[in-house]
């Protein structure tokens, strides 16, 4: 495999900068029914999240083996707009707020390992980053998390699925990304977890994938990706271009 220097190394979120705990609806749901100033029907926690868990089974949206299918965002704001209103439940805080008190209770962050590293080495070889993410929360509850977690990222843009609609493997949402960093597919790698949405979505739109696969999955291709178990590799990896 021949590769190249990258002008720019653009990351998804979740598992590939953020090591995210386990989710828990509930506890999320808890935390924002603190903030109801009408619950008409005085629902608990479980019940709400029942709801939303069936909603979410209606439209299909995280079924693990079709997940990748779904390449159109529903954003947080237009779930709990009818999730809540449809439930007799008003909140006294805005979307933003929302999503960051739903997201610290049900998914506590922390930064990958060795990310930071490889940010301050990308910094210093001056390789332009930036992130793309499926994610249903607000592009400003993202942004915030990340910069808490990783406070010397220099990234140019965060691109989500919540504000642009389109959802990885979808090859939209990675021309994007190459129009506003004005550059080129060849200038550019990609890095992911997920095989599906992340390196098969990157190949569709011709940037070079890095698979940041810390479990070791061996998965066959018809074509070229790095793998990779350690952001110390990539750090190595680069230094040899």
């Amino acid at each position: 495999m021949k590769i190249t220097k990258p002008e720019m190394i653009i990351f998804d979120y979740g598992q590939t900068l953020a090591d995210e705990s386990p989710f828990d609806g509930i506890a999320g749901t808890e935390a924002i029914l603190k903030y109801a100033i009408k619950n008409k029907y005085n629902l608990t926690a479980e019940q709400v999240q029942a709801e939303a868990d069936k909603i979410n089974s209606e439209l299909g949206r995280f079924d693990p083996d079709k997940r990748h299918l779904f390449q159109i965002e529903v954003p947080n704001d237009m779930f709990r707009n009818y999730l809540y209103e449809s439930l007799g439940i008003k909140l006294s805080v805005s979307g933003e707020e929302a999503d960051t008190i739903f997201w610290d209770a049900a998914s506590a962050a922390k930064p990958v390992e060795k990310i930071n590293e490889l940010i301050a080495y990308l910094k210093k070889e001056g390789i332009r980053t930036g992130v793309i993410s499926n994610i249903s929360h607000c592009k400003e509850a993202v942004v915030n998390r990340i910069n808490k977690i990783i406070p010397e990222n220099e990234f140019e843009f965060v691109i989500t699925s919540s504000e642009y609609m389109f959802r990885k493997p979808n090859k939209r949402i990675f021309e994007l990304a190459l129009e506003k960093a004005e550059l080129k597919v060849q200038q550019v790698w990609y890095c992911g977890d997920n095989f599906k949405c992340d390196i098969v979505g990157a190949n569709n739109a011709g940037i070079f994938p890095i698979y940041y696969n810390n479990s070791d999955d061996k998965v066959n291709a018809d074509f070229e990706y790095l793998s990779i178990s350690d952001w110390q590799e990539m750090i190595e990896i680069l230094e040899k271009l």
